[in-house]
């Protein structure tokens, strides 16, 4: 009997240890789960931290938090087939990596106005894309 009920008890605790596991992981960041949402939310946050004055205080702290939200974005949606068709998708990517190349390699200079106007004009085919359901 004893026997028994540990072997009950153990695989209750396998359950709810892999279930927690499993719910705080499911969503990264502050990620809603909705791509459309996400990825908008994700251009106008990128947009504010390339547009802030190179003296501003809260310089560091905006390409902190883009930097976050480039790979918690990356970590929900890149291994979902049905987005890596979508030109929104490929588009961003495009983005994403151009900046993240970028903050990683040159963290403490300005993002070159060569490379704003490039993300400027991927972000609004990213908008196009997504209003047409591509």
């Amino acid at each position: 009997m004893k026997s028994l009920f540990s072997r009950i008890l153990a695989l209750v605790l396998v359950a709810v240890v892999s279930m927690a596991g499993l719910t705080a992981c499911s969503t990264p960041g502050n990620l809603s789960g909705s791509y459309r949402d996400d990825t908008l939310s994700l251009v106008e946050t990128l947009r504010t931290a390339i547009n802030i004055a190179d003296d501003s205080p809260d310089k560091a702290e905006a390409q902190g938090e883009a930097r976050q939200l480039i790979n918690d974005f990356f970590s929900r949606y890149r291994r979902d087939n049905s987005l890596a068709k979508l030109t929104s998708f490929t588009t961003m990517r495009t983005a994403l990596n151009s900046l993240a190349g970028h903050y990683s390699s040159y963290p403490n200079r300005p993002v070159p106005e060569k490379l704003k106007v490039r993300l400027e004009k991927e972000f609004k085919q990213v908008e196009i894309s997504l209003k047409r359901g591509a």
